[in-house]
């Protein structure tokens, strides 16, 4: 069968406004021209078990405003989601939420791998323990 991180599922997301409101709370941030990325360390609660590993998880906050065309929103997303699964292995249990910039709809595919490398190895760092 696939192997999990093949996919995006949910124990790699942000699902409930509360998890987007914490990460909003108190991040640290990475930014740059096409994103800016909102991270906290993520931390075990009452509904997850204690034995299982945390993994990263992603929020994707890709607005209108930035983004008129719902096909320019879904490429960014795509391409976010893409390099978030590509180099899981490398983050640590944080929680992060993603925004774009207006810029971002006009970058090429590379352009916005590069800077997503750039912005892993950045929170990799500043969250090493």
């Amino acid at each position: 069968m696939s192997d999990k991180t093949e996919c995006f599922s949910r124990q790699f997301r942000l699902l409930k406004p509360d998890e987007y409101s914490r990460v909003f709370k108190n991040p640290v941030r990475s930014s740059d021209r096409y994103l800016t990325i909102l991270a906290v360390m993520r931390e075990n609660s009452a509904s997850e078990s204690s034995d299982l590993v945390l993994t990263p998880r992603l929020g994707l906050a890709i607005s209108k405003k930035n983004a008129k065309r719902a096909v320019d929103r879904n490429r960014i997303k795509r391409l976010i989601r893409e390099s978030f699964r590509q180099n899981l292995q490398m983050l640590p249990a944080i929680d992060l939420v993603i925004m774009a910039k207006p810029v971002t709809k006009h970058a090429e595919n590379q352009q916005i791998f590069q800077s997503l490398t750039q912005h892993w190895n950045k929170l990799a760092e500043s969250f090493k323990q």
